[in-house]
């Protein structure tokens, strides 16, 4: 397995915390969360892990610009934005959706962290970023780009290593010793579950992953995870293939769309709030939260189970108009 280039300014290990207030509400599964929302980069996420090796890369690429795209309330945006003025880097990003006359959650926090604002549709998106990287490219910036969601096989490679951190704090955290039989969490771009797919191989991770798709429909997401977990095993310099058939995705979920709360998401919000006093976000965590909850009730985990829920951040979102219309 090769070392790969690393910038450490995480905060890790992100601790793993019962929930049993929770467990008991839902009478299913032992339930715990590893708290990936507490990684210290602008109110922390899971893209933080990703950027210690993108943000390696690109200093040894000699970059002066990062570049990357999402939506107007990206959080791997604000966390992109927030490495680059850490490391005194310029940050460009392409923002896809109408921008909001007063910026609030991550777009306000883009403007704070100094990131230049390219807005496109989704449509436009691949052709606004290439041209913004051009002309970037050809102003002497010497760009960088991090791909959407940071999920190419070097931002993959951080969540291999943080199934090792997980397997690491077995012993010494809440979980007494038990390697958990499950772990849920958001899957969208596909680069943390791919991560942990190749993590699982190399440091003997034997419970189930499960990845809650928030935007993609099962067959499609699986293929792409599949993909990218082979090419980020290959990255590693360790020879893995992985098929569709090796990633467990649950699709059921998408309700109205990404980023289109429903009720769903507003009740798992609510619950993990009043039951544990932990924050879940309305796009990511809050819609694979939504979906866990509803498997326990429906009996697809085993009471005797235990289920790590792996927060991946984005509190941001909270504080915007959209979120505000549920209250």
């Amino acid at each position: 397995m090769k070392t790969l280039p690393r910038l450490r300014f995480a905060l890790l290990p992100t601790p793993i915390e019962s929930l049993p207030r929770l467990s008991a509400t839902l009478g299913g599964p032992t339930l715990f969360v590893k708290r990936d929302d507490q990684t210290g980069l602008a109110l922390g996420g899971n893209k933080t892990r990703k950027l210690e090796f993108l943000l390696a890369e690109a200093q040894a690429h000699g970059a002066r610009t990062i570049i990357t795209a999402g939506a107007v309330q990206s959080n791997h945006c604000r966390q992109t934005a927030a490495a680059a003025a850490r490391f005194g880097l310029d940050c460009i990003l392409v923002l896809t959706g109408q921008l909001p006359a007063s910026p609030s959650g991550n777009l306000l926090l883009d403007h704070i962290l100094g990131a230049e604002i390219v807005n496109s549709s989704l449509f436009e998106r691949e052709r606004t970023l290439k041209a913004t990287f051009d002309q970037a490219w050809e102003a002497g910036r010497r760009p960088y780009l991090v791909p959407y969601g940071g999920s190419s096989p070097t931002g993959a490679s951080a969540y291999a290593y943080a199934i090792q951190e997980l397997m690491d704090q077995i012993k010494t955290s809440s979980l007494q010793g038990r390697t958990p039989d499950w772990i849920v969490f958001p899957s969208s771009s596909g680069g943390t579950q791919a991560g942990m797919l190749v993590g699982a191989h190399l440091f003997g991770f034997l419970g189930q992953i499960l990845g809650i798709s928030v935007d993609e429909p099962k067959d499609t997401l699986q293929t792409k995870v599949a993909e990218l977990a082979t090419s980020t095993a290959d990255h590693l310099g360790v020879n893995f293939t992985f098929t569709s058939e090796d990633v467990q995705v649950n699709s059921d979920y998408l309700g109205g769309g990404y980023g289109v709360m429903g009720e769903a998401e507003q009740e798992a919000i609510h619950v993990f709030a009043r039951e544990e006093g932990l924050l879940l976000d309305p796009v990511y965590t809050g819609r694979a939260a939504a979906g866990m909850i509803d498997l326990i009730r429906k009996g697809f985990f085993a009471k005797d189970e235990q289920v790590l829920f792996w927060h991946t951040g984005g509190i941001p979102a909270l504080f915007t108009e959209r979120y505000q219309e549920w209250l």
